[in-house]
């Protein structure tokens, strides 16, 4: 794993363990930040191709972090941090995070997460040839990763934008939470569907006029999530 990291915390202990556990898991560049500060500092002087950042930082807490960091960047970033309310994972999702691991944690599934996240992005890196898909009022570019709603672009963070290529690449077809976290996620489902819940209340808001009456992104009463595409004029007749 050559691609280098970047670890935020406050704790040099937390970060000298994670650190041992992910040079043993194949990890190579990896980089600590003790302040929210620093870490800013260090991104915009870097390229790094993911961020593990805490979000109680003794100076610039980690949402402010990662709203900066999105301004500009689109690198995965994975909150690791104790606090553990609903609030505080719809914030950290809604600030662009990626996803969201609470204290205590298991480093090895730490390491497996950042792997998985990693090897979407090389995934999405390395493809010569990239559909856009056309849904009238919003298109997704994938090859130039791009959500363009109503004639504007709009931003999509990495796990957002993942998550509706993934529907756009399977129209109709109804998908259960399950299938969409071990899809999107690329991690055994353990029963969490807020995650999955909060991404697509998120995509509605951007690729719908009406997130209350969504047209294209469908829950399917006990079934799952399915995406469509609004009949044309003529196409039904």
């Amino acid at each position: 794993m050559n691609q280098p990291i970047l670890l935020i915390d406050d704790e040099k202990g937390i970060l000298d363990m994670l650190t041992l556990v992910l040079k043993k898991e194949g990890f190579r560049h990896i980089h600590h930040a003790l302040t929210g500060a620093e870490a800013v500092a260090m991104a915009y002087g870097k390229s790094y191709d993911l961020v593990v950042l805490d979000v109680t930082l003794p100076d610039i807490d980690g949402f402010e972090v990662c709203r900066r960091l999105r301004q500009t960047m689109d690198m995965p970033i994975l909150f690791l941090t104790s606090r553990t309310t609903d609030l505080d994972k719809l914030t950290g999702f809604a600030m662009g995070g990626d996803d969201y691991i609470t204290k205590p944690f298991n480093p090895l599934e730490v390491a497996a997460r950042m792997k998985a996240q990693l090897r979407r992005q090389n995934q999405k890196s390395n493809a010569k040839q990239a559909p856009r898909f056309d849904y009238g009022y919003f298109v997704v570019d994938k090859e130039g990763g791009q959500l363009v709603v109503d004639g504007c672009s709009v931003e999509c963070p990495a796990r957002e934008f993942a998550l509706l290529t993934f529907f756009c690449e399977h129209p109709n077809r109804i998908f259960s939470i399950r299938q969409l976290y071990e899809q999107v996620w690329g991690d055994e489902y353990l029963g969490d569907e807020k995650t999955v819940a909060i991404h697509i209340s998120r995509l509605r808001k951007k690729i719908e006029s009406d997130a209350s009456k969504p047209q294209f992104l469908l829950n399917v009463r006990g079934l799952g999530y399915k995406i469509v595409k609004p009949e044309k004029k003529g196409e039904s007749e």
